[in-house]
């Protein structure tokens, strides 16, 4: 193959970068390609995970793109280092993955349909749900909250925990109970606040920030999309603030914090 020619079909290409990569981990190839590792290429990963996450977001398809290539090439990668070390090869990656596909969609490919079909989305996913627990050989449900990845960020991971409690009936029966652990949280901060305890007050304050998920969750809002609306919403009014104060010509650091206020008052009005 000549990988200097652009493909013209999606398995060429996909032979191409494998190529590539195989090529610069060889030994006539790239010192640093050749020395990566799994462990050395996490961050590489999950850089370029939320790359495209953001790409997304901009609705920008030619960043998209770009940004994808990055994903698929982490991927390839990440199977070449695992060939490498006759773990595992690119062939039984991709087989393993369509083999979990099928079995997932008994309802496409064995044409169990399901009895109401206004509710066919519902059903999917519950197929998908019932498939998983199988595939995973029936692990408790303790065990299925401890495989949710530590890397995970916080407030995705806490969701999908309690998510997981939800499936078996450990959840409030009505959001106004979750509401009212949010409030009984926030008085146990305080209570620890007054201990100058850092450990207990990090659990307390932990406690809140899982109840408020909570609450999110009830309410069908993604808590991780919902702290970025407002962390940019905060971003907006602070350039709001910063920018008149130098329209204004004093420096924001120079400003009292009743004097930011003003400012900041403004910024929301005219939003």
């Amino acid at each position: 193959m000549d990988i200097f020619k652009a493909a013209a079909a999606s398995g060429e290409a996909f032979e191409r970068l494998t190529e590539i990569i195989r090529y610069l981990r060889s030994e006539d190839g790239c010192p640093w390609d050749k020395v990566q590792t799994h462990e050395s290429l996490k961050k590489c990963l999950i850089e370029e995970t939320y790359e495209v996450i953001d790409a997304i977001n901009k609705k920008d398809a030619d960043l998209m793109e770009e940004e994808l290539g990055d994903l698929l090439l982490q991927g390839v990668f990440h199977g070449l280092i695992g060939e490498d070390d006759k773990e595992y090869n690119l062939t039984s990656i991709l087989n393993r993955v369509s083999e979990k596909m099928i079995f997932r969609h008994p309802h496409v490919f064995l044409r169990e349909k399901p009895e109401n079909e206004a509710k066919t989305l519902d059903s999917a996913l519950d197929k998908w749900e019932n498939m998983k627990r199988l595939e995973k050989k029936n692990k408790s449900q303790t065990q299925s909250m401890m495989d949710i990845p530590l890397e995970l960020p916080a407030l995705m991971r806490s969701n999908k925990i309690q998510k997981k409690a939800a499936d078996v009936g450990f959840d409030w029966d009505e959001v106004g109970a979750a509401f009212d652990k949010v409030y009984e949280e926030i008085d146990e901060v305080r209570e620890a606040v007054k201990t100058e305890d850092k450990s207990h007050i990090k659990e307390e304050v932990g406690d809140l920030l899982f109840s408020v998920v909570n609450v999110s969750r009830f309410l069908g809002i993604d808590p991780e999309e919902a702290l970025n609306f407002t962390s940019d919403k905060f971003i907006r009014r602070f350039k709001f603030v910063e920018d008149r104060a130098r329209d204004c010509g004093r420096l924001i650091t120079d400003m009292s914090l009743e004097e930011m206020d003003v400012l900041w008052e403004e910024a929301k009005d005219g939003e």
